[in-house]
């Protein structure tokens, strides 16, 4: 086996698309392979150029810039023509993820270009182990849309799904997130907020919703990740009726909660005072 071959490079010569995960912090994240095939590439496309070229001139490399981001994308099936052996870096992280990478896998796909990934930096995992919350099954939902239904539909689905959720948000929506989460999943729902990860100031907040937007409410810098637990078995969304409240307080009762708890749970979940109040007396005397 040659050195090009262990290291996954393709022979000189032959088209071929990397995908290079570039650090989202620390410098010393980016792997030597990372390296060897910014080196050797025909071209280097971005998103942005200055900031690629500045981590081109730190590692010595001088290889041609071309701009490919989200308004440029059009432009693949050309810069793929011209630049055979093309790298792909994002502005951090693993390209294709939450960026117009997975646009250009397409485009190299149709044009029968071999696509190859490289293994390397991300910052939703990391955050997603440092949240604590449970990890065997997660949704990632990348950037949640800023206003309107697709926002709302999005939110709703995070709130009712088992599973833990990962998002990135920017700084300045970060509030108006949590406090849009915890409307919908209950103030009282387990998450975390991950920020500047693998730089100087990084950090990891735990709590609940409620805590994390108090928590914040003052500004917060950097590239941020918000993990959010998932729907506690038998708990009710805010406004959430059960359909068969009985059964639903029957079930409470069995799990030892008392009779005034049970009265706030059904009066959470939309029943009246005093039904509610009924209704948790005859569970927990029955």
């Amino acid at each position: 086996m040659t050195p090009a071959e262990e290291t996954g490079a393709a022979p000189s010569g032959a088209p071929r698309v990397w995908l290079v995960p570039t650090p989202v912090g620390n410098l010393g994240d980016l792997t030597f392979r990372a390296v060897e095939v910014l080196r050797g590439a025909d071209a280097v496309a971005c998103e942005d150029t200055r900031r690629t070229g500045a981590l081109l001139t730190h590692l010595g490399i001088s290889r041609p810039l071309v701009r490919l981001d989200a308004h440029t994308m059009h432009r693949a099936p050309a810069v793929l023509e011209a630049h055979p052996r093309l790298a792909y870096v994002s502005d951090a992280g693993t390209p294709g993820i939450s960026d117009p990478g997975a646009e250009l896998v397409r485009a190299a796909v149709e044009a029968g270009i071999p696509v190859e990934v490289l293994p390397g930096p991300t910052a939703f995992v990391p955050a997603l182990v440092l949240s604590g919350l449970p990890t065997a099954r997660f949704t990632y939902e990348g950037f949640l849309p800023r206003t309107g239904r697709e926002r709302r539909e999005r939110l709703a689905a995070i709130a009712a799904r088992p599973e833990t959720t990962v998002l990135y948000e920017s700084p300045h929506r970060l509030v108006g997130t949590l406090v849009d989460l915890a409307a919908v999943c209950g103030p009282g729902r387990e998450a975390s907020v991950t920020r500047e990860l693998s730089k100087r100031f990084e950090e990891t907040a735990r709590g609940t919703l409620a805590d994390l937007a108090a928590r914040f409410a003052g500004g917060v810098r950097g590239e941020i990740v918000v993990v959010v637990a998932g729907r506690p078995e038998g708990t009710l969304l805010p406004g959430e009726t059960p359909p068969d409240p009985e059964a639903q307080a029957r079930a409470w009762a069995a799990e030892g909660r008392p009779s005034r708890e049970i009265r706030e749970l059904l009066m959470a979940a939309g029943l009246r005072k005093n039904d509610a109040y009924a209704l948790a007396l005859r569970v927990t005397s029955s």
